[in-house]
C-alpha cells in the first residue's frame, strides 16, 4: 500500500466549516504542544489547545486561530472539530488588541491582590486568545 501524497484538511466549528482543502502539511496546537502532520501520518486522536493552525498547500502557507476542541488524524485526512476558530483574514485585530489590554489590566490588578484566582485564570485565557489572534493576523498581513 502506497502512502498518500496529500491530506484532506477539514476545520469545523459549531458555526461553520472553515476549511475543506487538499494540503501538503498541517501544524496545529495539541493540548500538550504543537503537532506536525504529513501525509501518511499514523492515526491519532488528540485534544486541541489554544493556538495557531498552519497549513501548507504547495509553497502557500495559510493560518487560522484555533481554540480548543479535538483533532482526528488519519493517513490521508485531518479533521479538526474546534470550539472556536477564525481564518486570518477574518480576524478583527482592533478587537483582539482591546481584549489584550483588558486582560493585561486584570493581570496587573491580580498582582496587587485585587482580583480573585478565578478571574485571574479567565484573564490569562483571554490574553492567550488575544495574542493568538494578533499573531495569526500579523502572519496573514506579512508583519
Amino acid at each position: 500500500m502506497s502512502l498518500p501524497s496529500k491530506l484532506t484538511l477539514e476545520v469545523i466549528t459549531p458555526e461553520k466549516l472553515l476549511i475543506k482543502d487538499e494540503v501538503d502539511e498541517v501544524y496545529l496546537p495539541g493540548k500538550l504542544g504543537y503537532l506536525g502532520i504529513l501525509p501518511g501520518h499514523r492515526p491519532l486522536l488528540s485534544l486541541l489547545g489554544i493556538g495557531e493552525l498552519h497549513y501548507k498547500k504547495g509553497k502557500i502557507s495559510k493560518y487560522l486561530s484555533i481554540f480548543w476542541g479535538f483533532v482526528e488524524v488519519l493517513p490521508d485526512r485531518v479533521i479538526v472539530l474546534a470550539h472556536k476558530g477564525e481564518k486570518a483574514e477574518e480576524i478583527d485585530v482592533t478587537r483582539a488588541e482591546d481584549a489584550k489590554k483588558r486582560a493585561e489590566e486584570i493581570i496587573q490588578r491580580a498582582m496587587r491582590g485585587q482580583v480573585s484566582p478565578a478571574d485571574l485564570n479567565k484573564a490569562l485565557i483571554k490574553l492567550q486568545k488575544a495574542l493568538t489572534r494578533i499573531k495569526v493576523y500579523k502572519r496573514y498581513h506579512g508583519n
